[in-house]
């Protein structure tokens, strides 16, 4: 669970490249609010584990059909 920070629009204006660096390192979320209401959230962006194969495999072609042209069919 990640924690929330809200801050003014002028402050993280003034600040940016700082918090930017304070959510990639803590993983927190940071709200920017403008006269009082929230306009946006900064959230870190999780990287894919590196044992996980997501993302590693492409498919060409017809995945569903059958691989060759006829079925041997032993009766």
């Amino acid at each position: 669970m990640t924690m929330k920070t809200t801050i003014s629009a002028s402050e993280f204006k003034a600040r940016c490249l700082a918090l930017l660096d304070r959510v990639a390192e803590t993983g927190e979320d940071l709200v920017v609010t403008k006269r009082g209401r929230a306009v946006a959230r900064v959230v870190q962006i999780r990287q894919p584990d590196a044992r996980s194969l997501r993302g590693s495999v492409r498919l060409h072609g017809d995945i569903v059909g059958p691989v060759l042209d006829e079925w041997e069919i032993e009766a």
